[in-house]
């Protein structure tokens, strides 16, 4: 980590009240911290949306397991993609619905289009894609 650089932001004094209230609910100590946070999570999305290096992916999908040749189909696109999924967990919601999340390493544009795949396919009821950084340049 480098050395700490101190600088100084002008902002309305409403919206800083309005973050001052959301950063002690979230349980932040200190706004630095809150903004090293906001800055990290900008950073991780812009690299996702232009570049194509190493990144996680968490996605999530929820789908009813009575959906003919659907869990087939899902297996059969996980199967496919099996060398970027790192894990996956599936976890029964009630007696008809089926929460499967999968954490997948690879570019970008792999992840993208893996999530893609999957939330796309006929029967899935919900999906997510959340980013996420290796972490190698967010000191």
């Amino acid at each position: 980590m480098g050395g700490l650089v101190r600088f100084g932001v002008s902002i309305d004094s409403k919206l800083l009240t309005l973050f001052d209230k959301l950063i002690a609910e979230k349980g932040y100590t200190n706004r630095s911290e809150a903004i090293r946070d906001l800055i990290r999570d900008l950073l991780v999305e812009t690299r996702w949306e232009k570049g194509d290096e190493e990144a996680i992916g968490i996605i999530s999908i929820v789908y009813s397991h009575e959906v003919r040749e659907l869990m087939e189909k899902l297996a059969d696109l996980q199967h496919q993609n099996y060398a970027a999924i790192v894990s996956t967990l599936h976890l029964h919601l009630d007696q008809h619905n089926c929460l499967e999340v999968l954490i997948v390493k690879g570019k970008n544009q792999e992840i993208r289009k893996i999530s893609d795949g999957l939330i796309a396919t006929k029967g899935v009821r919900h999906g997510r894609l959340t980013l996420a950084s290796t972490g190698k340049d967010l000191y």
